[in-house]
């Protein structure tokens, strides 16, 4: 593999991970959440979208590993992605105002 598909996949593969984690905490988050904070219905659509957004990376990278050659991710895909990890960080935020904070290595 020459320098710059070493450097995109290493990159890439960071960037897919950084996602995961993010996901999975919002997950914690919300277990977290109590309705006053963010009403059921939408932690319902949270969790759920999380739970989408978990399963397309493992289709991303299911499909990378797949691949002979190496392979970006269209910005169209991962700009949801990221939208919902800032709705995880919002989240986060708007507990620690309220003086919830889980367990930060969950």
């Amino acid at each position: 593999m020459s320098d710059s598909a070493d450097l995109l996949d290493q990159l890439l593969g960071s960037l897919l991970e950084d996602f995961e984690q993010a996901f999975r905490r919002g997950l914690v988050l919300l277990e977290h959440t109590p309705a006053s904070l963010l009403p059921a219905s939408e932690q319902r659509q949270l969790e759920q979208q999380l739970r989408a957004g978990l399963a397309e990376l493992v289709a991303t990278r299911a499909l990378r590993a797949a691949s002979p050659s190496p392979m970006a991710v269209d910005m169209g895909a991962m700009t949801p992605w990221h939208r919902l990890m800032m709705r995880v960080w919002t989240l986060s935020f708007h507990l620690r105002q309220a003086g919830i904070v889980p367990n930060q290595g969950a």
